[in-house]
């Protein structure tokens, strides 16, 4: 959404309630159901049942490169405009908050550092962590995996300039460098299933 003209990410936070990552920052979204025709129906239909955004009130505007979430599940994000007045209504069995970050936040942090992690395949990466002080809210957010990747990603698309902090792409071809980090990922967890059967 955009405030105050700019752009803002709107983020929940999950349940205690919840059985994986109870506490954790995301975005709304989740698993497929049989009725969703696609990853977007699938966005769309989460918002909607995580925090009351109608699906007729997002202005989608496209995928961006997958990802790969701890279970091995694959994550397709579902980018979109809302508007500024979005009064989110939270399912408390689901979200505990909601709350939106500057996009431009996860270029350039306050409070930022990296954690290195190796993937259950083996995979060495690192891992963004960002905190994130709420003003409004008057809490502190940490904002962390698969889900500060992703925003990384996209202020990378939008802003098109370096972070302050390093990045596993290639900044002068981000599309391409991001795609190849995914099947390299990708292939590496195929390889481990396949060497499982």
């Amino acid at each position: 959404m955009v405030r105050e003209g700019k752009l803002h990410l709107l983020l929940t936070l999950r349940s205690m309630q919840l059985r994986r990552s109870p506490g954790q920052v995301c975005f709304p979204g989740g698993k497929s159901e049989a009725i969703d025709k696609d990853e977007i129906d699938t966005a769309l239909r989460e918002a909607k049942e995580e925090v009351g955004l109608q699906p007729e009130k997002v202005e989608v505007i496209c995928r961006l490169v997958p990802g790969i979430d701890k279970m091995n599940h694959l994550v397709t994000p579902v980018v979109g405009f809302i508007e500024d007045t979005f009064q989110a209504t939270p399912n408390p069995d689901e979200v505990s908050d909601v709350f939106v970050v500057p996009l431009e936040y996860f270029v350039k942090p306050l409070n930022y550092k990296t954690l290195p992690y190796k993937t259950s395949t083996g995979y060495l990466s690192r891992m963004h962590c960002f905190i994130y002080d709420d003003h409004e809210h008057k809490v502190s957010f940490k904002i962390w995996g698969l889900t500060a990747h992703f925003a990384v990603f996209l202020a990378l698309v939008v802003f098109r300039k370096r972070p302050t902090f390093e990045v596993d792409y290639d900044l002068d071809d981000l599309i391409s460098s991001s795609e190849k980090n995914f099947m390299n990922l990708y292939a590496s967890l195929y390889k481990r299933k396949k060497s499982n059967l």
